[in-house]
């Protein structure tokens, strides 16, 4: 089978473009530094020529990348572990050789490291970046993925089906699912992976795996597998140089909050309890005001812009100001560019009720012919959203954050629900930026729930990011 050819091929590039880019680093730097008739020395017992340093210095950095697990092919083309990895592997040679210089009193030029360093992690970062676009484009033509058998209880394996589902891009494809001990009858007949058996047996699934070319085998919640069975698994896989994990079922869970612990030869899984406080509390706040006031500055023009036509467009006040919901259940008033008639308010219950929509606790009108025009154009590049920055400054919102609602759309929420309030409404959220508008409400709740469980700075960073885009290509706006 040529599955693994996928694999070889991106670790041979990711090799090829790592050696490049510390090449072109520590030359760089030497240039910068020295230039082209420079023969400056490393003052030591015996003075070193810098070009030695030079030459050596990409090898060991080369070499510390593969150390460090950066190319492994679990981490390659989705989240940040590859990155982490690659700045992780940088950093430790760079202390390292600060390290060596000061016990043997070898005085390395800080000019030199101080541009080599950056020079290189940026240029590593921005080519694992390249080539991870590359590998999306394969994957959503269906190329470049792992083939993987689902083997557990039919609930499980069912929804961890769904979960690939919404993340092709991970490169995993369900190409056949193993349900052992389970009754034909019982089986779920909305199955779409077809049933290639249910025997609790190494042989059953090792068959399976090759009638659906399998080259990954995950073990889902529910699996009916003696844990012999499934150490002999194990082993079978490994003889066949087929992938083995172990899904637990757990869902929505960020890496950061796992944690492994061996303990008589079982790998314990320990989950943290997500809290937002104390300096985390302070480091989301610090960022909030110095990021709103950064923006406020720089987008002043633009607001007052906004403001003069808004009032132009039609009758009524510039701002539309609204009772929302925030942190755990205190009120306070959202701040908007008007977009819509000075009535909407009075006409919303009818449109909902029209709609059939006015039992749901998201209330959107489709078509809303209350909007304005100039409404539209705001609504629709999210600019309507703007004065939200004063919300943030006066701590009722955060930049990033579950989207505050009205009380009559709290009302409606269910126990999973009501944990959006945990956390300060934002003006961005992961929802917005994974769909908006075009989100079911249960797809949302669990984009939302998402983020207070596994909050970050990282995270925040990469949401507003992403917000610009979702901004400038208006997708999902209403």
């Amino acid at each position: 089978m040529n599955q693994n050819n996928w694999r070889s091929r991106y670790a041979k590039r990711i090799w090829i473009v790592d050696a490049i880019v510390v090449i072109w680093a520590a030359v760089g730097a030497h240039l910068i530094r020295f230039g082209l008739d420079g023969d400056e020395t490393i003052a030591g017992a015996r003075a070193t020529p810098y070009f030695v340093m030079t030459l050596i210095l990409p090898v060991v950095w080369w070499i510390m990348l593969e150390m460090w697990d950066s190319r492994a092919s679990r981490i390659l083309g989705s989240g940040p572990d590859e990155y982490k990895r690659v700045f992780a592997a940088s950093l430790w040679l760079f202390g390292a050789l600060a390290i060596f210089s000061y016990a043997f009193q070898v005085d390395v030029a800080r000019g030199y490291v101080g541009i080599a360093f950056p020079l290189g992690v940026f240029g590593l970062a921005a080519g694992r970046w390249v080539l991870r676009q590359h590998l999306t484009l394969d994957r959503s033509g269906g190329r470049s993925v792992s083939r993987l058998l689902l083997v557990g209880g039919d609930t499980a394996v069912t929804h961890l089906i769904d979960a690939l589902k919404r993340h092709p891009m991970s490169g995993y494809k369900p190409v056949g699912t193993y349900l052992p001990g389970a009754d034909a009858t019982t089986i779920n007949a909305a199955q779409e992976i077809r049933v290639l058996g249910t025997e609790p047996s190494v042989a059953g699934i090792m068959t399976a795996v090759r009638n659906c070319d399998a080259d990954m085998v995950a073990l889902s919640g529910g699996t009916a597998l003696h844990p012999t069975t499934m150490r002999h698994l194990g082993w079978a896989l490994a003889e066949q140089n087929i992938g083995l994990i172990v899904a637990p079922a757990l869902t929505d869970i960020a890496g950061p909050r796992i944690h492994t612990q061996p303990i008589a030869g079982l790998p314990l899984i320990h989950v943290t309890t997500p809290k937002l406080e104390g300096g985390k509390r302070v480091a989301k706040r610090t960022f909030d005001l110095v990021g709103a006031s950064l923006l406020v500055a720089f987008l002043s023009p633009v607001l007052a812009t906004l403001a003069v036509l808004t009032k132009l467009s039609s009758p009524g006040p510039v701002f539309y100001m609204q009772d929302r919901i925030g942190v755990h259940g205190t009120t306070f008033r959202m701040i908007k560019f008007r977009s819509m008639m000075v009535d909407a308010d009075l006409q919303l219950a009818g449109l909902l009720q029209a709609q059939g929509t006015d039992d749901k606790p998201l209330f959107k009108v489709e078509n809303d012919p209350r909007i304005t025009r100039v409404g539209r154009v705001l609504r629709k590049f999210s600019l309507d959203e703007l004065p939200q920055l004063f919300n943030v400054l006066m701590g009722s919102m955060s930049l990033v954050g579950p989207r505050p609602q009205r009380d009559g759309e709290v009302a409606l929420y269910d126990d999973a629900a009501r944990r959006r309030l945990y956390v300060q409404p934002g003006m961005s959220g992961l929802w917005q930026v994974s769909g908006r508008s075009n989100l079911s409400w249960d797809e949302s709740i669990r984009l939302d729930l998402y983020y207070v469980e596994n909050w970050s700075l990282t995270t925040d960073l990469v949401i507003l990011f992403r917000t610009a885009k979702a901004v400038v290509g208006s997708n999902g706006a209403v």
